[in-house]
């Protein structure tokens, strides 16, 4: 420990929507249980940009930012014996308690104690794991798995879950609604899990080149009941499936049914803003049997099926990774990502 005991680092603070501030901060020391860890490589994330532009439910402000990261332990706490420094580990950035009543039921990814408990400040040098991660949800990172590819372990457990939710394997038709991270995490997954064709809409045509690279079939979205037109016409008259919505916004999830097949299931997936609201076609809901879900979060199986899938090379993160910035650089990392020039952006605490 003596190696960062009293040294600083740069780590960055959302102080409010849209102001990221890089300050030096005192390099964290672990606790009893707990792990330092030296950050090797850091990814944007759909919801660092939600909470960056308009803050986020879960999250107050101010907050340290980054949550998908891959490192090296730097310290270790008093008790783990898991692991020692210089150790390469793959985590995520929460654990459920496994004692609440969500989590007897076996609904981790609602417990209340998992987001509660995030951890944020992976866009730094170095971020501090508490004791029931380390516990849970932190891995010894395999030599052949690179640090940017460990660091999507988070959303890839994410889309595993979401992937639970809903039937790929009986899928002749799925169709992803949006083209980023998540959606074309969910193009190999779906087909993973035993899905059909794969039609991915988007609005943004490098993305669809990687949806393509993928596997999926890349639609540019033609925008409201041309859209249903462009799916009845790509299912051969039946609507699909399976949709799945991962944009965000509630005039996205009202469209959704609309491509659905009688007897398909809907997953609205993204996020939308606070205090939005959604209507739906009801005749659908039941006289076709269209299943709306939702999904959010992820468990602890989740989570090893993901590393799984990495560790095995059966979900490519490379393409989703089209820029790499130094942390000194993150606002213009996060004008990539919001500019949708980029899917990901990886950062490095050095140049």
């Amino acid at each position: 420990m003596a190696t960062i005991t009293d040294a600083t680092m740069l780590a960055a603070v959302l102080v409010r929507p849209g102001v990221v501030e890089l300050r030096e901060a005192p390099v964290p020391v672990p606790g009893p249980g707990e792990l330092v860890v030296r950050v090797e490589a850091a990814l944007t994330c759909g919801t660092d940009l939600k909470t960056y532009r308009r803050g986020h439910p879960k999250i107050p402000l101010p907050t340290p930012m980054g949550h998908e990261f891959s490192g090296v332990v730097a310290a270790v706490g008093a008790g783990v014996d898991r692991f020692r420094e210089g150790d390469a580990i793959a985590c995520v950035p929460t654990a459920p308690c496994g004692d609440c009543r969500l989590c007897r039921r076996g609904r981790e990814s609602l417990c209340p104690e998992a987001v509660g408990r995030m951890v944020f400040g992976a866009f730094a040098e170095y971020v501090r794991l508490p004791a029931h991660l380390v516990r849970t949800n932190v891995f010894p990172r395999p030599a052949g798995l690179a640090a940017e590819t460990a660091a999507a372990l988070e959303p890839l457990a994410c889309v595993v879950h979401g992937a639970d939710r809903v039937a790929f394997e009986r899928a002749e038709h799925v169709v992803l609604l949006g083209d980023g991270p998540i959606a074309l995490l969910f193009a190999q997954v779906a087909r993973l899990r035993g899905a059909g064709r794969v039609l991915l809409v988007g609005r943004h045509p490098a993305r669809l080149a990687v949806a393509a690279a993928l596997g999926a079939e890349p639609l540019e979205d033609p925008g409201g009941e041309a859209l249903v037109e462009a799916v009845r016409g790509w299912t051969g008259g039946t609507g699909a499936d399976i949709v799945v919505e991962c944009v965000g916004r509630p005039e996205v999830w009202e469209a959704a049914p609309a491509l659905a097949a009688v007897g398909g299931e809907v997953l609205l997936y993204g996020g939308c803003a606070t205090g939005t609201r959604a209507g739906f076609d009801t005749y659908r809901v039941h006289y076709d049997e269209v299943d709306l879900k939702g999904a959010f979060h992820y468990g602890r199986a989740d989570v090893r099926r993901a590393l799984d899938h990495l560790v095995r090379g059966e979900v490519r993160v490379e393409p989703l990774i089209t820029h790499r910035r130094p942390l000194a650089r993150l606002e213009e990392a996060l004008g990539l990502a919001f500019s949708r020039e980029a899917v990901k952006v990886a950062l490095t605490p050095s140049g």
